[in-house]
């Protein structure tokens, strides 16, 4: 299966969802029947096999949710940031999946194989990128020393019998710990969360770890006790006890002297944020809460001068003010930024969205040619160009445009989701039923993906060299459910 740099934006009420399923799974036909035996657990640490299988089934229950929200401009912002950090790790071999909880709570979290959670009150909350990519830094720290995997085959757990069933519970353990304390828990997320918290030697060695990968990618080391600091002052006045973070990760006075010590020892650098980094936070404090109280704060911002970027701030009021509909006052703020600010895919891809909500789509369709023959592999260029030939029923030319750009993202479900509405919209089910499989292939559904390449073998239409290629296709996908079916990951 493929493993892709991802991130998803999920609502904190789906771990409610997750716990009432995850407590029939051990009963469930329908996982039990795709899904291997995890047996009983002998070794004291996984197999990256085994990871790697847990890693899957956990990106699978992100990505099918109907809570799941995808920003694929947050999404590769923090693709190339956690890139740059894994570049300059330990363990170069090691595959990285990101994602995004939408929860205004500071919190990060690692799991096996590779799998990065980040809170976007973590991406708010930080001072500075360094002090971001300190977080992210410190949980690669945790994976390429394989402290979760480490704690998580030492433990016996009866009552997951598949892969599903440990996968939903270490998401909801290690995304929300508040809750997988909560009345409304299963014994499974509690036991998760009660059993799999970092220990204090643990802690020191993925900050040993982070900071390395910090130095080593130009950022500023300085920011890890900074923010561990801001942390543990904050923990002092926030209601209901310490952060999210620091429930998994325990912080103590001597753990931020010991990073201070350290730090003291590293040449000093002074590094500014990215301008991707600015308009991804302004981009989070539009999207939140009530619009027009956000409107009210970057007016106010750039009226008394209280920013660390000018630019940001007009980013931010642009998209808040065209979430409210204020087309005109959103426009203002888009000229200001392509007068005053450095060209940025971010503002033309803004300034396009616009003329969609205007109900415009030949000047919408003009935006997106040109902003994508400056920035042609932005994918929220792609996307919003692609859904401008659905909007306007011009599908062929939104498989041409998909087509071209799949070279650039093999790996990206959505596209293919956008081939398989293209070709149905021109009546080519065999092609669609095909992209669809595809895109599902892509979630780590197999089965989903066999239904679908199954329907288009069943189509009725396309030619022999067509039929030839889902119908290997479909034996591929079926001879890997069957491989799936005979391991035996915990053994």
């Amino acid at each position: 299966m493929p493993v892709n740099v991802i991130i998803v934006t999920m609502k904190l009420k789906l771990p409610i969802i997750i716990l009432v399923l995850a407590s029939t799974l051990a009963t469930s036909p329908a996982f039990s029947n795709e899904l291997p035996d995890l047996g009983d657990v002998s070794a004291t640490v996984l197999s990256p096999l085994q990871e790697q299988a847990i890693a899957e089934q956990i990106l699978r229950q992100v990505a099918i949710s109907d809570d799941v929200l995808q920003d694929v401009e947050v999404t590769d912002y923090l693709q190339s940031l956690g890139g740059k950090l894994v570049a300059n790790g330990p363990d170069k071999r090691q595959k990285f999946n990101f994602f995004v909880v939408q929860d205004n709570s500071i919190n990060a979290f690692a799991m096996p194989g590779g799998v990065i959670g980040v809170h976007t009150g973590l991406i708010l909350g930080a001072n500075s990128e360094s002090e971001l990519a300190s977080v992210l830094g410190h949980e690669i720290g945790h994976v390429t020393q394989r402290h979760l995997a480490r704690m998580l085959a030492a433990q016996k757990y009866d009552m997951f019998k598949n892969l599903a069933g440990i996968a939903l519970a270490l998401l909801v353990a290690r995304s929300n710990p508040q809750l997988a304390t909560g009345a409304l828990t299963t014994a499974s997320a509690v036991g998760v969360q009660s059993q799999l918290d970092y220990t204090r030697e643990h802690e020191r060695e993925a900050d040993r770890i982070g900071l390395q990968i910090l130095d080593s990618g130009g950022f500023d080391v300085r920011a890890m006790p900074a923010f561990f600091t801001t942390l543990q002052r904050g923990s002092r006045f926030a209601e209901g006890g310490a952060p999210s973070f620091l429930r998994t990760h325990p912080l103590t006075s001597e753990r931020i002297a010991d990073v201070a010590n350290r730090v003291e020892q590293m040449p000093y650098k002074q590094v500014s944020d990215s301008i991707e980094f600015q308009y991804v936070r302004a981009k989070l404090r539009a999207s939140q809460g009530n619009v027009q109280n956000a409107i009210d704060v970057f007016e106010q911002n750039i009226r008394e001068h209280r920013f660390t970027n000018e630019a940001a701030e007009h980013y931010g009021l642009a998209i808040a003010t065209l979430l409210k509909r204020a087309f005109v006052q959103a426009e203002n703020e888009i000229t200001w930024l392509k007068k005053n600010a450095p060209p940025h895919a971010m503002i033309e891809n803004l300034s396009a969205r616009l003329e969609v909500a205007r109900n415009n789509p030949a000047r919408a369709a003009n935006e997106f040619a040109l902003a994508l023959k400056r920035y042609p592999d932005n994918r929220a260029l792609i996307y919003g160009y692609a859904e401008h030939f659905l909007a306007v029923n011009q599908a062929e030319k939104a498989v041409q445009l998909v087509k071209d750009k799949l070279s650039l993202y093999p790996d990206d479900a959505y596209l293919y989701e956008v081939l398989a509405k293209s070709y149905a919209m021109q009546r080519k089910m065999l092609l669609s039923h095909q992209a669809q499989s595809e895109a599902y292939y892509r979630k780590y559904d197999l089965a989903r993906a066999i239904e679908q390449m199954d329907l288009a073998t069943k189509a009725g239409d396309g030619d022999f060299y067509q039929k030839s290629i889902v119908e290997a296709r479909l034996k591929q996908l079926r001879q890997m459910l069957g491989d799936v079916k005979k391991s035996k990951f915990w053994e």
